[in-house]
């Protein structure tokens, strides 16, 4: 069976769905590989690589009937409706594909009677790690964001003690403690900065001290969700935190927001008024912020200057910041790719089975039929008998 990787067309991803040394592994499974001229180029990847372990490139101009008889495409953003229409039936698609901001891609897959594999909606299980793209992602992300804050701030991270006199650090406080989360904490930890963290699961907080950080208990009650995220929290929970965050997010010189509730949108933590009583000159990067935004205001990919006391601050709203880092997070979601192919790869056939709770829970859209509750929800459509636990 063919996998063929396209160029990712979306402006602004650098990634790329296969590295070369994944192509490699897939070849070990019996896969012919294709892949798209230039397709790994933002992630040093070039055609020779490929050419070199086995695949095949694609010139551009032949990449549309490559698509079409492909037995699976790779890619790492969703493929739009219209390339959709042109897959044979009984394609099979892996990407990132959400149940809730992909509705037109969905309907064409259903159209086309393909099946589509999301990493958004591999389950969070212990065998499934290693497909467990959102995780690699966010842990780029959150080492990402931290270098941003660095790089804009006009302060030193760590203490520096001088013949000039003491240089004292930054104080960062991260809000979030998932992947991302985690990963901003060691990454301000590793730059010398005081980091202190919040997250609304109680659960969270043995995780943060293990990075160095200071857990902030804020005395409210926990919103453990499934999966290890949290749940959707109500009007008066968020107001009463809000509340609460108000002088921890005062004497903070950084904070970086990363909370988020999978298929939905992202909680608001700091309201504008939250922000303006920071000091002038302090930075915020809100990585939710393509998904509605942590901090009221935040724009995704833009840098907004909010009126404080004696100045600015600085409001960055993240967006394609995995991508930032295309090199190894191309290479981290490649892994994710092979582990997911080898799990449904037989004797040089890709054969996705239900029986699976990996697949029967990655599985948004199934021979045509759209399988996720919520996907189906959105688009009117009924119920399943059998709904997927965990979607």
């Amino acid at each position: 069976m063919k996998v063929f990787v396209p160029a990712e067309t979306l402006t602004g991803e650098k990634r790329v769905a296969l590295v070369p040394e994944a192509v490699a592994k897939l070849i070990k499974l019996g896969l012919e590989v294709s892949i798209e001229t230039n397709a790994g180029h933002w992630a040093e990847a070039d055609d020779y690589q490929y050419s070199n372990v086995g695949a095949k490139v694609i010139p551009t101009s032949a990449a549309a009937g490559e698509l079409a008889s492909a037995d699976v495409v790779a890619t790492v953003r969703p493929l739009d409706p219209a390339r959709v229409g042109t897959l044979k039936a009984d394609a099979i698609t892996v990407s990132f594909l959400s149940p809730t901001n992909d509705l037109e891609t969905i309907k064409a897959l259903s159209a086309a009677k393909a099946t589509s594999l999301s990493f958004e909606l591999v389950p969070r299980i212990s065998r499934a790690q290693s497909m467990d793209a959102l995780t690699s992602q966010a842990l780029c992300a959150g080492y990402r964001c931290v270098l941003i804050a660095a790089e804009k701030s006009s302060r030193f991270f760590p203490m520096l003690m001088t013949a000039a006199g003491t240089v004292q650090p930054t104080k960062v406080l991260v809000l979030g403690a998932g992947v991302a989360g985690l990963q901003a904490m060691a990454t301000a930890r590793r730059l010398g900065a005081v980091v202190s963290a919040y997250d609304v699961r109680s659960s969270s907080a043995d995780e943060v001290k293990s990075m160095g950080a200071t857990f902030i208990d804020l005395g409210l009650d926990a919103l453990e969700g499934s999966g290890g995220y949290a749940r959707e929290m109500a009007q008066d929970r968020a107001v009463a935190q809000q509340e609460a965050l108000k002088p921890h997010v005062a004497a903070a010189d950084v904070v970086i927001t990363t909370a988020a509730v999978p298929g939905r949108r992202a909680p608001l933590l700091l309201t504008s008024e939250m922000v303006s009583g920071m000091k002038a000159g302090s930075i915020i990067v809100d990585l939710a912020a393509e998904t509605g935004g942590n901090v009221e205001g935040s724009v995704a990919g833009e840098e907004v200057l909010i009126a404080a006391v004696g100045g600015h601050v600085k409001l960055i709203g993240g967006k394609d910041v995995p991508s930032q880092l295309a090199v190894h997070s191309s290479k981290l979601y490649a892994q994710n790719i092979v582990s997911l192919l080898s799990l449904i790869t037989k004797d040089g056939e890709v054969v996705p089975d239900l029986s699976d709770e990996v697949i029967a829970g990655s599985a948004l859209v199934y021979a045509g039929e759209v399988r996720n509750p919520v996907a189906r929800e959105q688009l009117g459509l009924p119920a399943l008998a059998e709904t997927l636990e965990g979607n």
